[in-house]
C-alpha cells in the first residue's frame, strides 16, 4: 500500500472516513465496468462491504487492478477480497464497517449469514486528491 502524507491523510480521512459513495471500476475481457459502491477509506485503503459472487468481485478475481473517484479524487488501486465479513480475523475492520455504514447495514439488504457476504479492501497504488487549490499526487 501507499502512504499518504501527513496532510494528504488527514484530508483523506476527513472526507472519506466515513460512510461515503465512490465509483469503483473493473475490467474484464478489456472492457471497463464502473457502478458505485458503499465505502469507507482507513489508512491507504478504501473498505467496501460486497457479495463475493457479484460481477466485480469476479473482475478482480481475473485482473485485481481498479480504478476509484470520489469527491475531488481519483486513483488506482488492488482488489483484495478479505473473505466472508464475519470471519475472526475480519472482526476488528468489520465492526468499525458496522458502525460507519449503521444507517443501513440491517435494512435486509445485506445477509451476514451468508458466507459470501466479503469485505472488499481497495488499497490505493497511486492517485490525485485535489482540496481547496492544492493538488496531492501518491
Amino acid at each position: 500500500m501507499i502512504k499518504l502524507s501527513e496532510e494528504a491523510e488527514k484530508i483523506m480521512a476527513e472526507r472519506f472516513g466515513k460512510d461515503t459513495v465512490i465509483a469503483l471500476a473493473t475490467v474484464e475481457n478489456e472492457i471497463p465496468y464502473v457502478r458505485y459502491v458503499n465505502a469507507c477509506y482507513e489508512n491507504g485503503a478504501f473498505y467496501v462491504i460486497t457479495y463475493a459472487l457479484s460481477k466485480k468481485m469476479r473482475h478482480m478475481q481475473n485482473n485485481p487492478s481498479v480504478a476509484i473517484a470520489g469527491e475531488w479524487f481519483t486513483a488506482h488501486g488492488k482488489g483484495i477480497n478479505l473473505g466472508y465479513f464475519g470471519k475472526e480475523e475480519n472482526r476488528e475492520i468489520a465492526e468499525k464497517l458496522r458502525n460507519v455504514f449503521s444507517q443501513w447495514i440491517d435494512n435486509g439488504h445485506t445477509d451476514f449469514k451468508d458466507e459470501n457476504t466479503v469485505i472488499l479492501r481497495v488499497e490505493l497504488t497511486d492517485g490525485v486528491l485535489l482540496s481547496h487549490g492544492t493538488k496531492y499526487e501518491f
